[in-house]
């Protein structure tokens, strides 16, 4: 019974039109009234606390340093870099995409914001070259979702801080699963361009290479800076969100002069709001999950998978499969604080290793980004990009299917992502 009730409650209370927000506080006070223990002062005590996380810090930072790597030129050195490598070969617009948005995964950790800076460099470049304007949407769109995989994640900071894993660990874990994603994109635009007929630009000489590289020299070290801080213990992830912030920051007003005090200001108001949304977002859902231990709603989910609690593989495939219909109808950070306190327990109960999980159920939240109807990233791209929802939809089909097999294939093999996670932390 107290299931149902936390199921109609959100659902009911979206299916009016209710922001998630607003209808995660409904679900909570709806469980309070089941549980006959409503009290608003402890409601305001657990929205306040929520959000009273050293961790959660890391959002704000890594999201202005989206901000600022987009407007004060990080991207477009990135994507002229990728473009000098490879931009020569057949279909090369398509590698330089998937180049740059691994590149700038280990920049920002926004899905959105790297798919909206690739769509506006990348995507009429690609149709001025004679690719297929759906496809090329499709392969930007899927591109943008390496971010929340790659190190420094947003998505990882919020999983770490509702499930109580290390989100250092968690960062580290994921470099070699975002790697295999944009190593599926890269295999699947090969088969799909190979029969196009496009201009393909000359090649680069190794003087214009040099050039490139040595102008996009400081964009690059920063994911250098990230990951060795982290792997050596020189500053917490939430240290390197503010680091990479900084950094950005400097970078573009000082090195390469694409931004100045007065353009700085609306990145941090633009920063300051989005942060205030995933805020709330966390606060709210922390009332939920607070709830979800007091009504003891993982015993029950965990009484009813008993019988794939000896099977860890099975367990996981079905909370796989559970994450993927979820996410086509919320977006990722709400799946995330819903599904988290619920499932850790019983991934604990199954002696699945909650880093393992977390880098999987990071990536299926993340394609979740990119899947109909409610896909983020899909109308990011859109809107960016000029095309319809129909025709980014039907180009992301592809790629969407080849990330998924790259996910399942970490289910059947955890092995593809522990053993280099051991390694690296």
């Amino acid at each position: 019974m107290t299931i149902a009730v936390f199921v109609l409650s959100l659902l009911g209370a979206m299916a009016l039109g209710v922001p998630i927000a607003f209808s995660l506080l409904i679900c909570g006070v709806a469980l309070m009234v089941h549980l006959n223990m409503f009290d608003a002062q402890i409601l305001a005590q657990n929205l306040i606390e929520g959000s009273n996380s050293f961790p959660l810090l890391a959002v704000p930072f890594f999201m202005l340093a989206g901000e600022v790597m987009n407007a004060g030129g990080l991207s477009r050195r990135i994507v002229n870099f990728a473009m000098a490598c490879v931009g020569h070969i057949k279909g090369g617009l398509g590698y330089v995409t998937i180049m740059a948005a691994v590149i700038m995964a280990a920049l920002s950790g926004s899905a959105v914001a790297d798919a909206a800076a690739l769509a506006s460099l990348l995507l009429p470049m690609m149709v001025a070259a004679g690719h297929d304007r759906a496809r090329s949407a499709g392969l930007i769109a899927s591109a943008g979702i390496i971010a929340p995989v790659i190190p420094p994640s947003i998505g990882f900071v919020i999983f770490g801080v509702a499930g109580n894993v290390s989100i250092s660990k968690l960062f580290m874990a994921g470099i070699v699963p975002g790697v295999l994603l944009g190593g599926a994109l890269w295999i699947t635009w090969w088969w799909l361009a190979r029969k196009e007929v496009v201009e393909v630009p000359p090649r680069k000489s190794m003087a214009e290479i040099s050039v490139a590289l040595r102008q996009a020299t400081w964009a690059l070290v920063l994911p250098l800076i990230v990951v060795f801080g982290l792997k050596f213990g020189v500053f917490t992830p939430t240290e390197a969100a503010v680091v990479a912030a900084v950094y950005a920051l400097l970078i573009s007003v000082f090195v390469y002069k694409e931004l100045n005090f007065k353009t700085v200001f609306p990145l941090f108001v633009n920063s300051a709001k989005t942060s205030a949304i995933v805020m709330f977002l966390v606060a709210a859902a922390m009332v939920s999950a607070w709830l979800i231990t007091v009504a003891n709603l993982p015993a029950e989910l965990i009484a009813v998978l008993q019988p794939m609690l000896d099977s860890p593989r099975l367990l996981m495939l079905t909370i796989m499969v559970i994450t993927m219909v979820v996410g086509t109808a919320l977006d990722m950070t709400p799946t995330i604080l819903l599904l988290t306190p619920v499932l850790m327990p019983v991934v604990k109960a199954a002696g699945i290793d909650p880093v393992y999980f977390g880098v999987l159920f990071i990536i299926n939240n993340a394609i979740g980004l990119i899947t109909p109807p409610v896909g983020t990233v899909l109308n990011a791209v859109a809107g960016v990009g000029k095309v319809s929802m129909d025709e980014v939809t039907r180009g992301v089909m592809p790629f969407m299917v080849a990330q998924f097999a790259i996910m399942f294939a970490m289910v059947a093999f955890p092995a593809l992502v522990m053993v280099p996670a051991r390694w690296f932390y």
